[in-house]
């Protein structure tokens, strides 16, 4: 479908530490009519140090004091679940691809077959992670979060540097969960002119308003992390939605996309048999042959089956041919 809108659930934090509960949010995923499953490829050591400075404590998010290790340690996907988790998204027909942290997670997922690459928010600035990846050659979605013009620039230049031009820029703001009213969705529209590429939406919002607005905009893709049950609690749990949530989404954007349409003056079928509902000229009472048509007895009226209203004009003055009734379609063989 063209302009159809590539719709990805992100399971990062939310399997619970079960790959149980993993597969079930895969398959959860492929009923909520999502496109893609997205996975996150790193542990707590390829990501963060195992360090007690105050350098690496939380500040200022939902996980206020905790350890940056401890935090990853609770969060990551245990690398031995990738190939039943990428085998379980292809049997539901669901693209499976994923976030990686560091040279080794490009590495592990490019023998797994990964069909895309995704740069975290906090990670466009790694620059030799981002040349890496976009050295393989596959499609590169790279979020915004945290960087300013030159990051992103930096960014962009550098997946081109190794002959990589199919890069998608998400604008995301980097909070948990984001306030609405900094969103700034307006955005992607700078970004795609700014850079000459595709532009998306990596969505912290609570509910489905941004994803949904982010269509209207110019989004090609849009991110939300996705969880079976909230009650199964973890880092991300609070701004995930639901299996009911996610596919109100997925339905709303998808009405969206239909509204939105294609840019063409040609009318659809059901546009075109309105036309019957707009102005004609008519005869408005009974004339009779040698009559001069006037204001009072030709009109401009609904239906539209008669001579277009332009005419009026030129069909004053002239005289009826013949004798007609009221409600008489005006046409030109009717004139003299």
């Amino acid at each position: 479908m063209k302009n159809k809108v590539f719709i990805i659930a992100e399971l990062s934090a939310n399997h619970g530490g079960k790959i149980e509960t993993a597969i079930e949010t895969i398959k959860a995923a492929k009923r909520t009519g999502a496109d893609a499953i997205k996975l996150q490829t790193y542990t707590p050591d390829t990501i963060t140090l195992d360090c007690d400075s105050d350098d690496f404590i939380i500040k200022g998010t939902i996980w206020e004091k905790r350890k940056l290790y401890d935090l990853y340690q609770e969060a990551f996907l245990p690398w031995e679940w990738h190939e039943k988790l990428f085998e379980v998204a292809n049997e539901e027909g669901l693209v499976c691809f994923s976030s990686p942290f560091d040279k080794t997670a490009v590495d592990f997922l490019e023998n797994l077959g990964t069909p895309i690459y995704k740069i975290a928010s906090f990670e466009i600035t790694d620059i030799p992670l981002i040349e890496y990846a976009a050295s393989k050659g596959k499609p590169m979605i790279v979020s915004t979060g945290i960087a300013d013009y030159e990051d992103i620039k930096l960014a962009v230049d550098t997946c081109r540097s190794v002959g990589n031009d199919d890069i998608t820029l998400l604008k995301c703001t980097s909070s948990y969960p984001a306030p609405i009213e900094e969103a700034n969705l307006v955005m992607m529209g700078r970004l795609a002119k700014d850079f000459g590429v595709k532009v998306g939406l990596s969505d912290h919002t609570l509910g489905i308003v941004v994803p949904l607005l982010s269509v209207a905009m110019g989004a090609t893709m849009i991110e939300k992390h996705f969880i079976l049950d909230r009650a199964i609690g973890g880092p991300d749990a609070s701004f995930s939605l639901n299996e009911q949530e996610f596919t109100e989404m997925v339905n709303a954007v998808r009405q969206a996309e239909s509204a939105i349409g294609t840019e063409s003056y040609v009318l659809t079928e059901k546009q075109k048999s309105g036309k019957a509902f707009s102005r004609s000229l008519y005869v408005a009472k009974d004339v009779k042959e040698g009559n001069v048509v006037d204001a009072m007895n030709v009109r401009s009226v609904r239906p539209g089956f008669g001579l277009h209203p332009k005419h009026f004009g030129e069909v004053l003055g002239k005289k009826f041919n013949r004798s007609l009734n009221k409600g008489s379609r005006l046409d030109w063989e009717h004139l003299s």
